[in-house]
């Protein structure tokens, strides 16, 4: 997706998270089988797990955003951190529906709703507040992604971002019109 001026922030922000999926899709992609389930050691996360824990959140988080607690009654975060999924293919039916929901939300929303107030666990946040909290939290999961499937791939892997040594090509590229920075 190619970068786009604007001076809406819930534009930006949709744009900004697109952007992240598209990063842990293309790690995700990169990532032998084995490596999305081994943890580094016994008190990590494998990237199954953490992909279960974004789902869980992002269904949690943004099934009826705008009426109900982010933190729903039902949500159990702490076994998003057991069982993870079985297969690649378990592990993104849950990927894919995580994303949708959170999608469909913040396709709903408008400029008007970003001053109102949703709650998460009791506390009051602006919309905006909320999706800067995500924010935060998404990109901070991707980047473990990114971390561990980068390492499982190993000689195999291939910048999902600027190259190592490829930042003046990049910017050139960037300039030109033929790459985005997004």
């Amino acid at each position: 997706m190619a970068h786009e001026l604007t001076t809406s922030y819930l534009q930006d922000s949709i744009g900004l998270f697109r952007y992240y999926k598209k990063l842990g899709e293309s790690a995700l992609a990169q990532c032998p089988d084995a490596g999305l389930f081994t943890a580094l050691d016994k008190d990590a996360n494998s990237i199954a797990i953490i992909v279960k824990h974004m789902a869980g959140n992002m269904r949690s988080r943004w099934t009826n955003f705008l009426t109900t607690d982010g933190e729903k009654p039902d949500r159990d975060r702490d076994s998003e951190f057991e069982e993870p999924p079985k297969t690649r293919a378990d592990l993104f039916t849950m990927w894919d529906a995580g994303w949708k929901i959170f999608q469909d939300a913040l396709d709903g929303l408008s400029d008007a709703d970003l001053a109102k107030t949703v709650t998460i666990r009791g506390e009051a946040h602006s919309v905006m507040q909320a999706i800067n909290r995500q924010t935060a939290h998404y990109s901070s999961h991707i980047g473990q992604i990114i971390l561990l499937a980068k390492h499982f791939a190993g000689d195999g892997w291939k910048s999902i971002s600027v190259p190592k040594k490829g930042s003046g090509q990049f910017t050139a590229d960037v300039k030109a019109g033929n790459k985005s920075q997004r």
